[in-house]
């Protein structure tokens, strides 16, 4: 392989003896033949100098590029069962659990200090990435708006790009254009468009295999998460709650697209919990299903979370509990059939979706060793429940600012303090945005502790009754923020243990980040601040150790990959993907 020295000489040299040729054409067209001679002696040496310097350029991008062409992607059913990550991340959470634990250890507690980044990838269609890589082989994949791009892991080299334009008219959330990564099984990668269209692309080249379009008879549709595999079906989910459409589930075959089964969140006419839905209302219920959901392979079982009821502030018109809205769902993969589920805040009048990840971890809980279901609701509890059958075991309040209900009863039902939205406006805590939100929790075998961001905040909910129409929320009216209200975030830790919150970390910023966290086995816990810095805290303690400062909001959640032995953490901020590793 020729040294990069030697050819920038090489390149140097080169350009003198070109315009020698083209001096010895003219001189050999006044007939000096001694000159051309000399000439013709440069030219030789001149293509021996081009042909080092090609050779040597084939051989850098054939280096360059061997790490990523010649990688093997081929992940099949059973390395997705790989638990917890390691080298390869291989689904959004890392693995089916939900629990974003990373069993690399190289970079730990003890040497943090010296973490350094090694690399940015800045999206030029984009100006908010919320996306979580997956990283195969040393390639890295991610989305940015509706393109799907690979990279190499280890310099943020692009291999290739599919890209896919945006949607016109959509509204609310889809009209971001927001995307939250791709899914993998065997060679192909799948991705959500903004418009709700399921893209199968060739792993190794990115091009377009199949495109199915799996929500298109109501424009207020769209979808902003990422699939998940299982066995070998694609599970998909929309968004759009607020918007007047009818939540579902649905799996696709991974090789043809056709669709294998769909569950509605929102139940129709004649079937169980359809008496919150008169009429024509349970095709606009909401109930969406705007994140990914878990998997247990043992008891084969699917978890999925859905959003609020619709319309949001408006109750009375879907009276009683609005089944299977801000729910957990237990669902046979293979047909789609209910197993159970559990709903965390029925008749919801305060937008308090239940999408957040339902972590799945195997612990001694009370005394007594279980297949628990952890979930940090957006209500401003953490929920603790048995997965083989859902039966509540308890829930526990993590922020201070909470007036919407006064506690918990033994059935896991909120004891309602009689707030809620009026056309006066009443002031209403958790706010809008929630006590936790979408952005990922993490678990940590070592501590037994699950970490997340918190949003201390109180809102003005207002009502107003509102008919549904295409093309726009379907809120009944909607929130204000309150003069003088101080919003704050925080990172939370619960242990299982305890049965308590372990300790909190109170953030310094306006309460508008939307990071998740990152745990490993090296003692550390990785989030996004509130004030725009990548950072690392002691899992035990929550003592802070190290930060990066991205210089932009942070909106994505972490994940860690490893080559060649060595560990990267990597995290997308503003418009830009950073990956980070030690010296």
């Amino acid at each position: 392989m020729c040294h990069p020295d030697e050819m920038l000489m090489g390149r140097l040299y080169l350009l003198p003896l070109f315009k020698r040729r083209t001096a010895c054409i003219a001189v050999r067209a006044d007939g000096y033949g001694s000159d051309c001679r000399a000439s013709r002696f440069r030219r030789w040496i001149s293509l021996l100098v081009f042909a080092f310097i090609f050779t040597c350029l084939a051989s850098v991008g054939e280096d360059e590029q061997s790490a990523a062409f010649s990688t093997k992607i081929d992940i099949r059913s059973e390395d997705l069962l790989t638990q917890p990550p390691a080298a390869n991340w291989t689904s959004y959470n890392g693995d089916y659990s939900g629990r974003r634990y990373s069993a690399l250890s190289g970079i730990n507690s003890g040497n943090i200090a010296a973490l350094q980044a090694q690399w940015v990838f800045h999206a030029s269609n984009t100006k908010r990435l919320e996306v979580t890589p997956l990283v195969v082989n040393g390639m890295m994949l991610l989305t940015a708006a509706n393109d799907a791009i690979a990279l190499d892991a280890r310099t943020g080299r692009v291999v290739w790009r599919h890209p896919w334009p945006i949607s016109e008219g959509l509204i609310d959330d889809a009209s971001g254009h927001i995307n939250r990564g791709v899914a993998i099984w065997h060679d192909r990668v799948y991705m959500e468009t903004d418009n709700a269209h399921l893209l199968c692309l060739d792993a190794r080249s990115g091009n377009l295999i199949w495109n199915v379009a799996y929500a298109d008879w109501n424009k207020n549709y769209g979808a902003t998460s990422a699939p998940l595999v299982v066995k070998d079906k694609i599970l998909v989910g929309t968004s759009g709650g607020d918007d007047g459409v009818r939540g579902f589930v649905a799996a696709y075959d991974a090789l043809t697209g056709k669709l294998a089964w769909r569950f509605w969140t929102i139940p129709g006419p004649g079937e169980s919990g359809s008496e919150s839905w008169p009429g024509e209302l349970y095709l606009h219920g909401g109930g969406t299903t705007w994140m990914p959901g878990t998997y247990d392979s043992e008891l084969n079982t699917i978890y999925w979370g859905t959003s609020n009821p619709a319309p949001d502030f408006e109750g009375g018109v879907r009276p009683g509990d609005d089944l299977y809205t801000d729910c957990v769902l237990a669902l046979e993969p293979d047909t789609g059939k209910l197993k159970w589920y559990f709903q965390f805040t029925p008749y919801d009048l305060f937008d308090y979706d239940a999408v957040e990840t339902p972590i799945l971890i195997d612990a001694v809980y009370r005394g007594t060793a279980r297949k628990l279901l952890v979930q940090a609701n957006r209500n401003g509890y953490i929920y603790v429940l048995d997965r083989t059958n859902g039966k509540f075991l308890s829930a526990t309040p993590f922020v201070e600012k909470l007036n919407w209900a006064k506690g918990i009863d033994a059935q896991g039902r909120p004891l309602l303090t009689g707030v809620q939205p009026t056309t006066a406006g009443a002031r209403v805590c958790p706010g809008y945005s929630g006590a936790t939100n979408w952005f990922a929790p993490s678990y940590s075998e070592s501590t037994h502790s699950v970490y997340f961001m918190a949003l201390e905040e109180c809102e003005t909910y207002f009502f107003k009754p509102q008919g549904f129409r295409e093309g726009q929320g379907y809120y009944s009216t909607g929130v204000k923020h309150i003069p003088d209200e101080i919003s704050q975030k925080v990172l939370v830790a619960f242990n299982l243990d305890m049965d308590a919150i372990a300790w909190k970390y109170p953030q310094t910023g306006a309460g508008r980040s939307s990071s998740g966290t990152l745990t490993t086995a090296g003692n550390l816990v990785f989030f996004g601040d509130d004030a725009g810095s990548f950072e690392a805290v002691e899992a035990a303690t929550g003592k802070p150790l190290w930060h990066f400062n991205t210089g932009q909001e942070i909106s994505a959640s972490p994940m860690s990959y490893a080559i060649a032995g060595k560990q990267y953490v990597a995290i997308a901020a503003g418009s830009n993907v950073f990956s980070f590793a030690l010296p």
